[in-house]
């Protein structure tokens, strides 16, 4: 997720000395992983920190938090890492929310607790992610803007510890963090569900790093398969291991049979789809390389679908699949890629993925599936009719892939308004809002059931009337939803299993007979503004390779810089595409406010600045993505910034 809020640094805060900028002090409602110790910059003097500003909902800080992992162990002597947590949403802002979330994605290290963005506008971050490197002996070293930066980080880490033991000024020994006791028991934050033939569930039992095989009482451990320990390897049950499963597919008979394996894995964090066959535990890899996919074009959704088309999904790099089912109308199962904000699909038998729907920009646009825009899809669901139902988390939305005969797709939007626009309100669903949904399910009548994770709720969507109700709530950040087996045949009042992830179980919930109608209002994220006067802005995107490293200029310029403002009006020059990563921007004085849209790309590879790149180096794109408010202001005016500077990959 590239959603990003404005801000400024305080000139109290931020003391800039002979060329060096002095680190803002922590601040915060409290911290986690620390034992109740309250931590300060000055605690930490002699340590190099990294501050890794996120929110949880957010796909990109979530690969972030992998990426870091190896460098903190490599210099767990040296290096504390502070993650900062500062929410979008407002679920996002309860501390118990945000302790799960701590221990559900194995943070270990010290988070501060920043629920009113103090620190997080002290330091001017603009995106999530955003990272700060602070020296040992309290300035700011480097600023950096979304994934990617694992390899530089450690670049620039060695050459601190240089500097800093050189001067005496380097500090080695333990770091503050103190874990918090893990959970137990048969589930631990368990992410989706599915219902085998014979009436059990399987569960992506994420925070177990495993597969569950439950009872038909969706309660009973029949089987697991994973070792439980993070990591990838095939192999049988007790070997295999996942990194945070979710979504689970059982294929039909026919496709299973033929592919050698019965049900698909959705194995996340691995960015890869596991093939298991149920009746020997075997798990085999069936597509993803293991790298996480970067979209190299946004907008380029025909390029891309070529190159899918010209490798075996097992050399295909994906990114962070979170839900899969199967579509009968195209034959195929249906993968929400949330890291790239798309829609693939794969094809067992064949072994081959396709784009199915999406360009890769985040946001909500309708229309054309090689047009529409999605955000962090995590919840998939087939319909009666063949059309296939998504939980859009990041856009708060429920829309719908409608699949024609011949196999073409569009997208429509049932529920939902954009990025950073959320709430709890039931009725017309152009009023209805939701908070960051992940599952859907669809019902007999014809209606669709989500679980509305950050507002605790199970929901219902009704097409013939266009309305949005509520079936049930103060659940504990519902995951996924299904209709239990067997209920669609009549018999029993029809129930639902609801996978309750952060009470670590399934539960299930009966389908009132009058379902509730709950306004508690709509909101947005509250993000602050950049005043900025109106004409001239210049723009300009820092960016320095790292050491080792040189921009790969051997086609032209290897820098790009795309801007657009909400609403258009509000630039009246500056938009648009080109080369290099400086641009002079022309605010309107007839538009108060709105949002200047910001993409930078740098290409790099491996090799000395003035030297040329080696023969099959390895290069690496750096693209950061930023949604910038902005309050346009008379010429003049008091505390108006005269030009706007961002990190893509800011070195001081």
């Amino acid at each position: 997720m590239h959603v990003e809020r404005g801000g400024t640094v305080s000139a109290e805060k931020s003391i800039r000395i002979q060329g060096r900028v002095r680190a803002s002090e922590l601040e915060g409602r409290g911290w986690l992983n620390t034992g109740g110790a309250e931590l300060s910059l000055e605690k930490l003097r002699g340590k190099i920190v990294l501050l890794d500003f996120w929110t949880f909902c957010c796909i990109n800080c979530l690969h972030v938090l992998d990426e870091l992992r190896p460098i903190e162990e490599k210099y767990s002597d040296v290096l504390v890492t502070v993650g900062v947590h500062s929410p979008k949403f407002e679920h996002e802002a309860d501390p118990d929310a945000l302790a799960a979330a701590v221990e559900r994605y194995e943070i270990h290290h010290p988070v501060l607790d920043d629920p009113e963005l103090i620190t997080w506008q002290s330091y001017g971050a603009r995106a999530w992610p955003t990272l700060v490197v602070v020296d040992p002996e309290g300035y700011i070293a480097a600023s950096l803007s979304g994934e990617g930066h694992g390899g530089g980080l450690g670049r620039l880490i060695e050459e601190l510890i240089e500097e800093h033991e050189a001067k005496g000024t380097l500090h080695r020994g333990d770091g503050p963090y103190v874990p918090a006791p893990a959970q137990s028991g048969d589930l631990r934050f368990p992410g989706k569900i599915a219902a085998l033939p014979d009436g059990s569930y399987l569960v992506g039992d994420s925070g177990h790093h495993r597969i569950t095989h439950l009872e038909a009482d969706a309660q009973t451990l029949r089987q697991a398969y994973g070792s439980g320990v993070k990591g990838f390897a095939d192999g049988d049950a007790g070997s295999v291991q996942f990194n945070e499963p979710q979504g689970v597919l059982p294929l039909p008979a026919d496709v299973a049979a033929a592919a050698g394996y019965d049900v698909l894995v959705a194995d996340t964090v691995n960015h890869r789809l596991r093939g298991l066959n149920t009746a020997t535990g075997q798990v085999t890899t069936v597509a993803g390389n293991g790298v996480q996919r970067l979209i190299q074009d946004p907008g380029a959704a025909a390029r891309e679908a070529a190159d899918l088309a010209d490798h075996p999904a097992v050399e295909v790099a994906l990114s962070s699949p979170w839900d899969l089912v199967w579509s009968r109308k195209l034959g195929q199962a249906v993968v929400a890629m949330a890291g790239t904000h798309q829609i693939f699909a794969f094809e067992p038998v064949t072994g081959r993925v396709s784009l199915l729907a999406g360009t890769g920009n985040e946001g909500l646009l309708d229309g054309p599936a090689d047009e529409a825009w999605f955000a962090q899809t995590s919840g998939l669901a087939e319909d009666a009719d063949g059309d296939i139902w998504l939980a859009d988390s990041e856009t708060s939305a429920l829309r719908v892939l409608r699949i024609d005969d011949d196999g073409a797709v569009a997208v429509e939007t049932a529920l939902g308004v954009g990025l950073y626009d959320f709430g709890y309100r039931d009725g017309a669903s152009a009023e209805a809002r939701a908070q960051h949904p992940l599952g859907v399910t669809a019902l007999p009548d014809g209606s669709v059931a989500f679980a509305d994770t950050y507002n605790g709720a199970v929901r219902r969507y009704e097409p013939a009337t266009g309305t949005v109700s509520t079936l049930a709530r103060g659940l504990a950040e519902p995951s996924d939803v299904l209709l239990e087996a067997g209920a669609a045949g009549g018999g029993e009042e029809p129930r639902l299993l609801v996978v309750e992830t952060n009470k670590h179980a399934v539960i299930r919930v009966p389908l009132p007979k009058e379902a509730l109608t709950v306004d508690e209002g709509a909101a947005a994220t509250q993000r602050p503004r950049t005043p900025f006067a109106a004409g001239a802005l210049p723009l300009t995107v820092r960016f320095a390779a790292p050491t080792g490293q040189k921009l790969d200029d051997r086609w032209g310029d290897p820098t790009q810089l795309k801007v657009s403002s909400s609403p258009e009006e509000l630039l009246l020059g500056g938009a648009g595409t080109s080369t290099g990563l400086t641009r002079e921007l022309s605010i309107n004085p007839e538009v108060s406010e709105g949002v200047l849209h910001i993409t930078a790309r740098a290409a790099a590879c491996d090799g000395e600045p003035g030297g040329e790149i080696p023969d099959h180096a390895a290069c690496h794109l750096y693209q950061q993505d930023w949604g910038i408010p902005v309050t346009v202001v008379e010429p003049g005016a008091a505390e108006v910034d005269g030009e706007l500077v961002l990190d893509l990959r800011g070195v001081n």
